[in-house]
């Protein structure tokens, strides 16, 4: 057993962290905001403030296309990401620490389905490679399968987004390889079957990933940690998905690469909610002012209820487990030497503290419950440990993700929640405003 605590500090490469407790990238809802770094701060002051060792940002778009929720933020110049150096100058100034996530939709972009970007896109969503028939018959769009060198332009931008990301005063950038984005398809061998460098076995579909790396290097210096979220294990209903031996080799050639640090999950390789594992959010699809949104959004009753069906099937098959990436953190920590974090169903002190206890992660990684609870790392940080079995005020019931796929501000939207909030503490203080 370890004798290491969720408030000792770490090295992630250059980046020293004052615990091991961090804010799992989640949707905040700031993408279409006329102040983006005025809604980011909302959500990540108070969970600086409250001692969180460390915040990652929501998947940032690399190019003015390839949102995957309106909500996100897609960066098509230098001064957008400039924009957002208030954000982490008020982080900074409380103590905290963040990173942003980096990425691209790939096939699943708004701009494959969603009425208000399709309509108007500069091109057809980006693939590794054509889409198999039992996804053709599910994705109707257009897409549009990169060319060797239009990949390669695509790393030289994930690098010099990057590189813009250090001018802003963010302390690292996470790549997203999961969730069904772009990074996850060119290493899954359902999307990808290309015949250049960039596919082949797992080795040839990591190339992407690892050159993204290297420009990342170039253009914002060796110095500069870049993290890297992926999965590990994907579930697919047809075919082979990545397996737990690839998943673990993954890591081997990112430890290889220059990652400071990994963070393997399970996802599905269609976009659903075996990432945010709970309840089907009845409640969401029976609220009149969604159910237009949505309708809206899809262009069809038809669409709008695939979603739902979607949704609610996905509840059946991925309900709620405590921990339920341990087996892949767990593998990934015992093959590599770098940090590897802890994400997926952690809601108790007692489950953080075992984990690091076990030497089974570095980093213990919470997400939605931090829309209930924006202090929660101070509860967190000042708990008994392996006793306290008292879970956070998330109760996993998915009211936030219709919500968020749909742009709106990522919040908790579970009624019963805000009224035990306001019971125990009062009205919420304002979060600082940022200049």
């Amino acid at each position: 057993m370890s004798t290491v605590r969720l408030t000792d500090p770490i090295d992630l490469g250059t980046l020293r962290l004052k615990n091991r407790l961090y804010r799992a990238p989640v949707l905040e809802g700031a993408g279409g905001a006329e102040d983006p770094a005025a809604v980011y701060a909302r959500h990540f002051v108070p969970n600086a403030a409250a001692g969180v060792g460390l915040i990652i940002q929501g998947n940032t778009i690399v190019c003015p296309e390839g949102r995957t929720s309106p909500g996100m933020s897609a960066i098509g110049e230098r001064e957008r990401m400039l924009a957002l150096a208030p954000l982490t100058r008020a982080v900074h100034e409380v103590g905290g620490k963040i990173v942003t996530q980096l990425g691209h939709g790939g096939l699943f972009a708004l701009e494959a389905w969603h009425t208000k970007f399709a309509p108007v896109r500069s091109s057809p969503p980006y693939a590794p490679s054509p889409l198999p028939l039992w996804l053709r018959a599910l994705h109707r769009s257009q897409t549009h399968v990169l060319s060797t060198h239009e990949v390669q332009q695509l790393i030289a931008r994930f690098g010099l987004v990057a590189a813009w990301a250090r001018e802003a005063g963010y302390d690292g950038v996470q790549l997203a390889a999961s969730n069904a984005k772009l990074l996850h398809q060119f290493l899954s061998p359902i999307f990808n079957r290309r015949r250049d460098r960039y596919g082949g076995d797992i080795h040839g579909r990591m190339t992407f990933v690892r050159e993204i790396r290297e420009a990342i290097a170039r253009e914002a210096g060796a110095d500069f940690p870049v993290l890297l979220k992926y999965t590990a294990i994907e579930l697919t209903p047809v075919g082979r998905g990545i397996d737990l031996g690839e998943g673990v080799e993954i890591a081997r050639m990112a430890e290889a690469a220059g990652f400071a640090a990994l963070t393997p999950v399970v996802a599905d390789a269609l976009p659903n909610t075996s990432i945010a594992r709970g309840e089907f959010p009845r409640a969401s699809f029976d609220n009149p002012g969604l159910r237009r949104r949505l309708l809206e959004a899809t262009g069809s009753r038809m669409r709008a209820i695939l979603v739902h069906v979607g949704m609610f099937l996905a509840a059946r098959k991925y309900p709620f487990s405590p921990v339920w990436n341990r087996d892949v953190f767990r593998a990934v920590k015992s093959a590599v030497n770098i940090p590897v974090f802890a994400v997926g169903g952690i809601r108790t002190p007692a489950e953080a503290a075992e984990i690091l206890a076990r030497g089974e992660a570095d980093m213990i990684g919470i997400g939605r419950p931090f829309y209930a609870e924006p202090d929660l790392a101070r509860r967190f940080l000042a708990a008994a440990g392996p006793a306290d079995t008292a879970g956070t005020a998330c109760e996993s019931c998915n009211r936030c993700i219709v919500p968020q796929m749909l742009g709106m501000p990522g919040v908790c939207y579970n009624p019963g929640i805000h009224k035990l909030r306001r019971r125990a503490s009062g009205p919420s203080p304002a979060a600082k405003k940022v200049a």
